[in-house]
């Protein structure tokens, strides 16, 4: 909303009230009651008037007659001729007094009008002014002018508050050395880095690195997003990038940070806007400004992105982008720490085992953990507890992951018996395949998400890469769900439609990606990162002929059918754990690691060890 505008009708609005209330006032006080020449002789023959006051004008032998009446009435009566009235009054008897004319006030009457006139034209053109230089969209005058948020020491964020990124803020440290005393770099010839890049998935904490920096650095720190350059009008963002930079020049030393820089540099000569395109001429006047013919000394530019791969190449080269610096996921320990960070201001019971927590979510970004411990207080709240408990965290962990469990949905006790049959087929290959488990948790509750049940393992370590025996039986335990189904019931049903799209995109990928088949060959197939709206050619060709992606779809489906075959191998072995299981989940709709490991123990009983008896020498 324009609370500019906004105010500038308020202030309209009571100056035409104004205006109004003393034109209505001033009418009012010229209007007299109709007095005639006629009622006033009647009245001074009858003896009814007592005083006269005559005012006589100046110039003119006409003037006013002020008359009271006996009864306190008072008339005015506007007359030709007062030397007339003053002689009709004397033979009555009344003696009027004689006023002096009166004076015209030229202030009121000539400098009064004038200053008014100045003083409201001067209202409106200081209100314009400010509602102009106050607004952020919409005002001429601004267009073209830098949205950056300047912020000098009043940001509180400081990098012992950012968590599992030792080696990234190692990395950053330097830039604000660097910034401190750049005499210590340049006496032995090493040049301040211009740029840094940050990158890494979403939730890593690129933008927690950026204002980290700015409440740990002395200096000033501008801070804007890439979609804030970019407008309808061509021209526009280059104009904010030339006084984003102008402003820096002046407050330099200083940080420039562009928050999702992907907005605004991604690759040139792409899609359908050509050279004239808004976003390219941006960029172009950013490419300048970061390493052109100018100087932009003490100026060291930041930018986060997760899609590094879309941006243009001459951006990324060294003199714009020196550093470049990889914020991807935590590991258990950097989990631990984040973890630490987040229960800071949050009141944890004894059972809170945050080390245990760190374990149980490999994979989390700091983004996903604090909104794990969000959950779970959130959790905590609604119980009317003051505290945390584990099995909030759990609960949480459950709701992050899976979706909220919908306890009150109606299902029939046949789709019961169906999802229990296909979450134990899940949960068998889950426990059965070695590099894949073990479980965590086994549901037929359905949940938010539209699934009717949900399997969840336990990653028990982080993997830095996958191997190809990994995502086979990856594949397998997706197709277990409808492999059970096609055993218990003799049919299908369609509630392994994701599976089975889950288990089509991994084989899809191990074939034409990772080069994990043995008849197409270690070659790259892969056409994923050729598409249009990411910042590639529109006229794209495939890579490959006819021919070989009939072949790869031939590859594929081998690749399915073998762990179709093998998966369904494995379950037949362990029926009797299926039926166990699906049994314990109608019985129990959700069932533990403990408990559905304990069912392996009940059918197949691990001998007893023999203990051999010491023998006594004599």
């Amino acid at each position: 909303m324009n609370k500019g505008g906004k105010g500038l009708n308020v202030y309209f609005v009571v100056i035409l009230i104004l205006l109004l209330a003393t034109i209505w006032i001033s009418s009012l006080k010229g209007k007299e009651d109709d007095y005639t020449y006629k009622e006033f002789t009647q009245q001074l023959q009858n003896n009814e008037i007592t005083n006269v006051t005559i005012r006589p004008n100046a110039e003119t032998p006409t003037g006013s007659v002020e008359v009271t009446l006996k009864n306190g009435e008072n008339k005015i009566l506007y007359v030709a001729d007062v030397a007339e009235i003053q002689e009709e009054l004397m033979q009555h008897d009344l003696d009027p007094v004689m006023k002096d004319v009166p004076k015209e006030n030229w202030f009121l009457t000539s400098i009064l009008p004038i200053l008014v006139v100045l003083i409201v034209a001067v209202f409106f053109f200081v209100m314009m002014n400010a509602n102009n230089a106050g607004g952020s969209s919409g005002k001429m005058m601004n267009f073209g002018k830098s949205r950056a948020k300047l912020s000098v020491g009043d940001n509180k964020t400081t990098l012992k508050q950012v968590a599992g990124l030792k080696e990234e803020k190692e990395e950053l440290e330097e830039i604000i050395e660097f910034l401190r005393e750049p005499s210590k770099f340049t006496k032995v010839g090493a040049r301040i880095p211009k740029g840094v890049l940050l990158e890494g998935a979403p939730g890593t904490g690129k933008t927690l690195l950026a204002k980290a920096i700015a409440g740990e650095a002395s200096v000033p720190f501008f801070s804007i997003s890439g979609s804030d350059f970019v407008e309808m009008f061509v021209g526009v963002g280059a104009s904010r990038v030339r006084d984003l930079f102008a402003d820096a020049k002046k407050n330099a030393p200083c940080i420039v940070f562009i928050d999702e820089i992907d907005a605004v540099a991604r690759r040139r000569g792409t899609g359908m806007g050509g050279g004239h395109d808004e976003r390219e001429q941006t960029l172009n006047q950013l490419l300048v400004e970061m390493d052109g013919f100018g100087v932009n000394e003490g100026i060291i530019v930041m930018a986060a992105t997760n899609r590094v791969d879309i941006l243009d190449p001459a951006i990324l080269r060294p003199g714009r982008f020196d550093r470049k610096i990889s914020v991807g996921s935590p590991d258990v320990g950097g989990r631990e720490e984040i973890l630490k960070v987040h229960a800071t201001n949050k009141p944890l019971s004894e059972d809170v085992d945050l080390k245990q927590v760190a374990q149980t979510t490999a994979g989390f970004t700091g983004a996903d953990l604090e909104n794990l411990l969000n959950e779970a207080a959130i959790n905590a709240a609604r119980d009317n507890r003051g505290f945390i408990k584990q099995e909030d965290i759990k609960r949480a962990f459950i709701k992050v992951g899976i979706g909220s469990e919908k306890r009150s949905r109606i299902i029939s006790d046949k789709e019961k018996k169906i999802t229990a049959y296909h979450e134990a087929g899940h949960a068998i290959l889950f426990h059965v395949l070695p590099e894949v488990g073990p479980v965590y948790t086994v549901s037929i509750i359905p949940t938010g998400l539209g699934a009717a049940g949900y399997t969840m393992p336990l990653p028990e370590r982080d993997e830095m890469f996958n191997t190809k025996g990994r995502m086979l039986q990856e594949i397998m335990v997706s197709l277990g769900g409808r492999i059970a189904e096609e055993i218990i019931f003799d049919d299908i049903t369609t509630g392994a439609s994701s599976d089975i799209k889950k288990a089509t995109k991994l084989a899809r990928k191990m074939v034409t990606r990772f080069g994990m088949s043995d008849n197409i060959g270690v070659i790259n197939y892969d056409d994923e990162d050729d598409e249009v709206f990411i910042g590639r050619d529109l006229a794209h060709t495939r890579s490959h002929s006819e021919s070989i992606a009939g072949e790869i779809d031939n590859e594929v489906k081998a690749m399915i059918d073998d762990c179709y075959a093998r998966a369904k191998a494995l379950i037949l072995e362990n029926e009797k754990i299926l039926h166990s299981c699906a049994n314990l989940l109608l019985e129990k709709e959700k069932i533990t690691r403990n408990e559905f490991e304990g069912l392996f123990e009940v059918v197949y009983p691990q001998p007893e060890d023999t203990v051999a008896e010491e023998v006594v020498p004599e």
